[in-house]
């Protein structure tokens, strides 16, 4: 059994971000984290999600858990018309962070993902762990520079 759960964290949006993913695997985990200086709270999700599934370098099938309807609407939903559409949207206007959706979708096709979301900031264990890591991330980005 492999979870994967996944938060970013944005202070100022754009702004400093990071990202965390905590990693359980049949019982024992693992916690992984990145900051970037001037980025936005979506990309640092999508992050989150596109570490938590690298981590695997074999074909998995992974839950992931995620805060971030935007990502899990977005993996699950939009697209597959954003691909039919050559990454535009429904409105004709170019997917933002087309970059890392399409690196979360090769990530997606070469695992078995089921996606799920949780209300953030609600007391999922989880959730709020990997927030954490997200914003440690961000602590020690600042402090360094």
């Amino acid at each position: 059994m492999i979870e994967v759960f996944t938060d970013g964290a944005c202070r100022g949006n754009p702004g400093p971000g990071g990202w965390g993913a905590l990693i359980r695997i049949d019982g024992d985990e693992c916690c992984l984290s990145g900051a970037t200086p001037d980025t936005t709270n979506n990309r640092m999700e999508l992050m989150a999600a596109i570490e938590g599934l690298a981590y695997f370098s074999q074909p998995s099938t992974i839950s992931l858990t995620t805060d971030s309807q935007y990502v899990r609407q977005g993996i699950t939903q939009w697209i597959t018309g954003w691909k039919r559409n050559g990454w535009r949207t429904s409105n004709k206007q170019p997917v933002k962070n087309q970059d890392l959706w399409q690196q979360l979708d090769a990530l997606a096709e070469k695992h078995a993902v089921s996606w799920f979301w949780v209300k953030g900031h609600s007391g999922h264990v989880e959730n709020e762990r990997a927030d954490q890591l997200a914003n440690e991330a961000i602590d020690q980005m600042t402090a360094v520079s």
